[in-house]
Order: structure tokens, then C-alpha cells, then sequence
């Protein structure tokens, strides 16, 4: 029997969730290149009347929607700290016949620092 290798993880997975609020912004705009795989960003949103800690999830220059309140508190304290290099978001689920609410699906991974070595 070959003995295989397991490649060292870079990342461990932190949450999963629906996209909030997607079928109210832009979205629609790009829905055809959002794939499973895609990646995403998280950008404060430090103008948000419905949320102080909310966090928006964009693909380029479009607004797909937030984080929902109920999986922000960290996310917007670690961006709130400057720590905006160590979430990785990913679409992982694309259900273009759901209600807008769960048409797009994300994960959240924390990536893993890399040492500094003098």
C-alpha cells in the first residue's frame, strides 16, 4: 500500500451562513458570476442605521449583502481591530431556485498566520 502524503491546511473553516439582505442590493447585478468557489470580501459598514456591527459581503464593487447579525460580533470585531487579512470567504452554495435569502450560501475561514522567521 503507497503511503500518501496529507498536505498541510492553511485555513480552518469558522462559519457558514446565508447571505443577508441579498435579494436588496446588487446581487442580481452579478448573480451569473457568482459560482461555488467565488471569493468574496468583508468590508465594515460604519454607516448602517439597522446594525453598528454590520459587515458587508462584496464580490469587486458590488454589494451581494451582509453577514448576518447573528455571526457578526466577531467577524466585526477582528475588522474592527485591523485584522482584515485573516478571513477568507468563499460562496459554497449557489441555489438559484431558493427565495433570494438563500439563493447564495458562504463559508468563512480563518487563515492561519504566517510565523515571521528572522
Amino acid at each position: 500500500m503507497e503511503k500518501r502524503v496529507i498536505p498541510q491546511v492553511d485555513k480552518t473553516h469558522y462559519a457558514s451562513f446565508n447571505i443577508s439582505g441579498f435579494q436588496y442590493y446588487q446581487g442580481i447585478e452579478v448573480f451569473n458570476d457568482l459560482k461555488v468557489g467565488t471569493k468574496l470580501d468583508l468590508v465594515l459598514d460604519r454607516e448602517n442605521k439597522y446594525d453598528p456591527e454590520a459587515v458587508a459581503i462584496m464580490f469587486g464593487n458590488y454589494l451581494l449583502g451582509y453577514v448576518p447579525r447573528s455571526c457578526n460580533h466577531e467577524i466585526f470585531t477582528m475588522l474592527d481591530m485591523g485584522m482584515d487579512d485573516i478571513y477568507e470567504v468563499r460562496i459554497c452554495r449557489v441555489q438559484p431556485e431558493a427565495h433570494p435569502e438563500r439563493q447564495i450560501d458562504v463559508s468563512v475561514f480563518v487563515k492561519k498566520q504566517q510565523e515571521n522567521r528572522q
